[in-house]
């Protein structure tokens, strides 16, 4: 069903909105520090902003819904996660901030090359460049198969046209038009959230006293399990212990989280930042969670209720057939806001990973700053050319990259850990175990996969098949957990090695 011609105006007026607006704001951009710090001077309520925009995507805005909905298991556990993530928030005000804050730094990588060498840098910029655009490439996509259902825009239209509107406006205004574009978005989306949960529980027969019952009766209100299956994806272990760990390593170790606190005065500024997007997380994760349930209590109260493919398709089935004119392009505006966001951000630190991790010793500041607005624009033309080439393969292919693309966290963090905790690890220890943990990390998500589809599966099974099956099981928020484990161990084990074969030596100290 397509949306009508006044929603569909609202959502074409706000692209345009949000791209002449990021161009003017960052149209006074001097050199490649304006471009990619803003300066140094943005203030702290803006950047937390745009942490929390950053953070939220489109696949964000309509799985959260989803999960609560879910008719067999639905309910507040993932708010579990979010204790995690704010906790992650604390350390990293605590132990990176200030690392990040003794020079002028440009990139979160510049610490490792300071600690170990380039070589170490250069690998953790690349492992960033190639799980951010990939996982943000695949974001695109996704946006995209809603914006084809209510538009009537082929999919590889609605990819050009979101791509294109991102990266102008990143291109010409640098991270000032991308941070202030995010504060734009944060509050297009949230104000997109409470109209449609209010929409929501006014089609309810007894309104908020029927949602609160219909929560209580079904336990869509439960968000507590203690239970220690590794299996289960939300627990208080997994939210506690994976949760944090996600969080210290996507926010902490990821440029695209570090360039921010590198936009602000200082680093209190950054602590207040990151700190305070915490709560503002938790209670944004409420409100998608309390749609879900709505959403749930709406279709349940309904005689023919629809049949979705997944519980993903809920909150957009609800926006395109539910939701009176104006409503629609209103809501759907903000599904595009949480998409663009995420873009926007990606491009602009890509490019300043580029130039500051690879090219920034062998350009002058004119040519760094000509250089990161090049490299905006191949990003961008990266990112959507990853869109369209996953409008071939299956949805499954599709989540299974983006779980590559969270493999990053763990690893880098593993690796910021050796390097500010153990000064007598040296850089060939460092790469053993981001190499390993690279492996080990692939070997979990698809070693019983591969294995099965060899034809190596046997009755009963061996001690291998059987590892491989355990390892498959694991819940994706024990991931970034088993990343830093294994890097720091595997590199643990080669210094000793290497140590007792350079015997004499002397090692490189912090």
């Amino acid at each position: 069903m397509l949306i009508s011609g006044i929603d569909q105006l609202i959502i074409v007026v706000y692209l345009a909105a949000v791209t002449v607006t990021g161009l003017w704001i960052g149209r006074n951009n001097r050199n490649v520090a304006d471009y990619l710090l803003g300066g140094r001077n943005l203030p702290w309520w803006a950047v937390l902003g745009s942490i929390v925009a950053t953070e939220t995507s489109t696949a964000t805005f309509l799985s959260i819904p989803g999960l609560a909905f879910d008719p067999k298991a639905g309910s507040f556990r993932f708010l579990q996660l979010a204790f995690g993530f704010a906790i992650g928030r604390l350390i990293i005000s605590v132990t990176l901030l200030p690392l990040y804050f003794r020079g002028e730094l440009f990139t979160a990588y510049e610490v490792l090359n300071k600690r170990f060498g380039g070589l170490t840098q250069k690998t953790a910029s690349v492992l960033f460049l190639i799980t951010r655009n990939l996982g943000d490439g695949l974001r695109l996509f996704l946006t995209a198969i809603v914006a084809n259902k209510v538009t009537g825009l082929e999919m590889w239209q609605c990819i050009v046209l979101v791509g294109i509107a991102t990266t102008a406006y990143t291109f010409v205004g640098g991270i000032k038009a991308v941070i202030w574009s995010d504060c734009l978005q944060f509050t297009v989306y949230i104000t997109g959230g409470v109209v449609a949960l209010m929409l929501i529980v006014s089609r309810l027969p007894t309104g908020w006293d029927g949602l609160l019952q219909f929560g209580q009766a079904t336990g869509k209100f439960r968000f507590v399990d203690f239970s220690w299956s590794l299996s289960e994806k939300f627990t208080f272990w997994s939210g506690m212990i994976g949760g944090t760990l996600l969080t210290i390593g996507t926010h902490g170790t990821d440029q695209m989280m570090v360039q921010r606190y590198l936009c602000t005065h200082s680093q209190r500024d950054a602590a207040k930042a990151v700190i305070a997007s915490g709560v503002v997380v938790f209670a944004q994760f409420v409100l998608f969670l309390l749609l879900g349930t709505a959403l749930a209590a709406f279709y349940s109260a309904l005689r023919d209720p629809p049949t979705f493919g997944s519980n993903d398709e809920v909150f957009a089935t609800f926006i395109v057939n539910e939701m009176p004119r104006g409503f629609v392009g209103l809501t759907l505006a903000a599904v595009f806001s949480a998409a663009m966001s995420t873009l926007s951000s990606s491009l602009n630190s890509s490019a300043g990973a580029v130039v500051t991790d690879f090219l920034r010793h062998r350009l002058s500041d004119t040519r760094q700053l000509t250089m990161s607005r090049v490299l905006t624009v191949v990003f961008g033309g990266l990112q959507i050319i990853i869109g369209i080439g996953a409008m071939y393969l299956s949805r499954s292919v599709v989540d299974d990259a983006l779980a590559i693309a969270g493999f990053s966290a763990g690893l880098l963090l593993g690796v910021f850990i050796l390097g500010t905790t153990n000064c007598w690890i040296n850089q060939f220890s460092a790469m053993v175990g981001l190499i390993s943990g690279a492996a080990v990390l692939m070997i979990v998500k698809f070693g019983f996969r591969v294995w099965t589809a060899a034809g190596m599966t046997s009755e009963p099974g061996t001690i291998v098949q059987n590892t491989l099956q355990f390892l498959s099981a694991i819940a994706w928020p024990w991931y970034p957990v088993i990343g830093v484990l294994v890097t720091v161990l595997t590199a643990i084990v080669a210094q000793l090695f290497h140590r007792r074969d350079s015997a004499g030596t002397q090692m490189t100290a912090c």
